[in-house]
């Protein structure tokens, strides 16, 4: 039985973030394993006592002081205008590495051109707090209503505008709505709660757990590239070859050939190997990276 002084309270956001997330903690060392139905999943680290909790939500909780810790977007932590300690911005999301927008919405054959327009008028939203705060600080006075989703139909029967999230607003142009403004972009960040965070046994294992995170997320889309390379071809080779740094030189038993081990883009892999055999360079190898840590 673990000893409750040496456990973690951490949520992880149900719904679109559920997935990346979870392969995000994978990458960074912390496998999580969720049942069909279960909303407390477990995990290979016996200090982790996980809860499975929509984003929305998760902010609330962290304020309450009923979670050390958890994984939510920057905009709902603002939406509940809640004391918390940030440890990470994490840039992912749940279709593309953009960041979600908040935007205002409107049909493609509204009146309503700036923000100004919306004197008056009524907005739908999930972001009520994020929609009130905006408008307070244009001065601009307008109904917010909230809105449990399915927030494109009620434009414009039922209301005159709606403040809806986007990533590539895809859906916003097959609806045949238009972005009048962005009120807020948001990644995932990892928060604690300032009572957690005052603990040294969570606060270290809290900056560890964030430690790893951002690691896994500094190799996403690089892979390490090693070959042995003819010791001539090497000022061409460090001219031409992109890589975080100089890459990692070191000469071989052979005289006049030298290791080559470095990271790069994968998506520039496929151009840079037929240039490294053009190079002379022999056993090539490419392998995948779980984490970069500066």
């Amino acid at each position: 039985m673990p000893d409750p002084s040496r456990t973690l309270k951490i949520a992880i956001p149900k719904g679109s973030l559920q997935e990346p997330t979870i392969e995000l903690l994978a990458k960074a060392g912390y496998e999580v394993y969720v049942s069909s139905r279960g909303l407390r999943p477990s995990s290979n680290d016996p200090e982790l006592d996980l809860y499975l909790i929509r984003a929305q939500e998760i902010g609330r909780y962290l304020g309450q002081g009923f979670i050390d810790c958890g994984i939510t977007g920057y905009d709902w932590a603002y939406e509940n205008e809640v004391d918390l300690i940030d440890l990470a911005e994490l840039p992912y999301s749940r279709a593309t590495t953009r960041p979600t927008r908040w935007v205002l919405v409107v049909p493609e054959d509204s009146p309503i051109r700036k923000p100004e327009d919306l004197e008056g008028k009524r907005i739908a939203t999930e972001g009520v707090g994020i929609t009130k705060r905006w408008l307070k600080e244009r001065g601009i006075h307008a109904e917010v209503e909230f809105s449990w989703g399915a927030t494109e139909v009620k434009v414009p029967d039922l209301v005159d505008a709606i403040v809806d999230v986007t990533e590539t607003g895809s859906s916003i142009k097959a609806n045949r709505l238009r972005i009048v403004d962005t009120l807020l972009t948001s990644f995932p960040h990892f928060y604690a709660n300032p009572v957690a965070a005052a603990d040294p046994w969570k606060k270290e294992k809290m900056e560890r757990i964030a430690l790893l995170i951002k690691a896994a997320l500094g190799a996403r889309g690089k892979v390490g590239l090693k070959m042995n390379l003819p010791s001539a071809a090497l000022p061409e080779l460090l001219e031409k070859l992109p890589s975080l740094r100089r890459p990692t030189v070191s000469n071989l038993s052979e005289d006049g050939w030298v290791a080559v081990e470095t990271v790069i883009d994968e998506i520039v892999v496929r151009d840079i190997i037929p240039e490294l055999k053009r190079l002379g360079a022999e056993g090539i190898i490419e392998y995948p990276l779980n984490k970069i840590v500066p």
